[in-house]
């Protein structure tokens, strides 16, 4: 591999003046700068990328760290990081799994948006004390170099629990998403609120994946289960679309039976019979903030924490109880 020491010695000239060349310095006259650039060109020189952004102390180069790429949210949340990112001259890597996680401490990438749970609170603490730059969608901490750009996941799951409440069902299921999501957690602590304020209710947790996986198997709980109309609380759009193909085939109707307000608003939700009651809130949004911040931290500015709101899309996939003496 041909290195600037062999530049220097074909261009006649020190190492430092190659260096000063290939960075476009101004400390190199023309005339020199020419004969170094057309000797590493003759030598195919190819710069080391790692090497130069270590000099300068940066890439150029954002990386948004995922648990997981499956399903609408995901695209959406990217497309608004992009955006952003290449609007500043910046590019964007996804990266998953435990492997990527030296890229914040070994300086690959100039920053990080974080919403993978395989990074523990610790180690982003340890990584911003080493004066990493990151931005957290996936929990809630408190460093100078760390900013959280959250969804406001009580307010939504608060507004879905509600609704079903308001619409006079005495019998509620709540479909969770998986173990350790932030996501997840933050919803069911707003649905135990609205439980503990209406303790005439039954409400039955049931565990699932946020994947379409787990309302089909809540459908299948469910129906088991089934004496009277109820309403279902699944804490994401994926897992109400699963729990809705799974009783397609069966005798129990959405929005007769089975009364189904998902948390999300994804594409496929608005094309369903009947509409899907949900959360909605912008995914494109999210993850243009969660860029716009990151840069602005880079860059040295002052940021405050940042909450993305949600609001309520009614649908026919729930229908006032016949037995709620409510009024709307």
């Amino acid at each position: 591999m041909v290195s600037i020491k062999d530049i220097a010695k074909k261009a006649g000239v020190s190492i430092s003046t190659v260096s000063y060349a290939l960075n476009g310095s101004d400390k190199v006259t023309d005339e020199t700068s020419s004969k170094i650039l057309a000797a590493a060109k003759e030598l195919n020189y190819v710069p080391n990328a790692a090497a130069r952004s270590l000099k300068k102390r940066e890439s150029k180069i954002i990386g948004a760290f995922l648990t997981d790429f499956k399903g609408d949210v995901y695209g959406e949340l990217l497309g608004g990081m992009k955006e952003v990112c290449n609007a500043q001259g910046y590019d964007l890597i996804v990266c998953s799994g435990k492997q990527s996680h030296r890229m914040l401490p070994e300086k690959m990438i100039d920053g990080a948006i974080i919403l993978d749970q395989t990074f523990t609170s610790e180690e982003l603490v340890r990584y911003a004390d080493r004066n990493s730059k990151i931005v957290v969608l996936d929990r809630e901490l408190g460093h100078p170099n760390i900013n959280q750009v959250l969804l406001d996941n009580k307010a939504g799951a608060t507004l879905a629990t509600e609704y079903l409440v308001d619409k006079g069902y005495k019998k509620i299921y709540v479909v969770t998403g998986p173990d350790g999501s932030f996501d997840s957690m933050q919803r069911m602590k707003a649905v135990k609120l609205v439980a503990d304020r209406n303790e005439d209710m039954e409400w039955i947790e049931i565990a699932g994946d946020f994947m379409k996986s787990g309302g089909e198997r809540a459908a299948d709980q469910i129906r088991r289960e089934y004496t009277q109309p109820v309403g279902v609380f699944c804490l994401n759009d994926e897992m109400a679309i699963g729990l809705c193909d799974r009783l397609s085939d069966t005798e129990l109707q959405i929005g007769k039976h089975v009364h189904l307000i998902g948390f999300d608003n994804i594409e496929l939700a608005r094309y369903m019979q009947p509409r899907l009651a949900t959360i909605d809130y912008s995914k494109r949004k999210w993850g243009a903030l969660a860029a716009e911040q990151l840069l602005k931290i880079i860059a040295g500015d002052k940021v405050e924490n940042e909450r993305i709101y949600v609001s309520l899309v009614d649908g026919d996939s729930v229908t006032r109880s016949a037995h709620s003496h409510t009024h709307e």
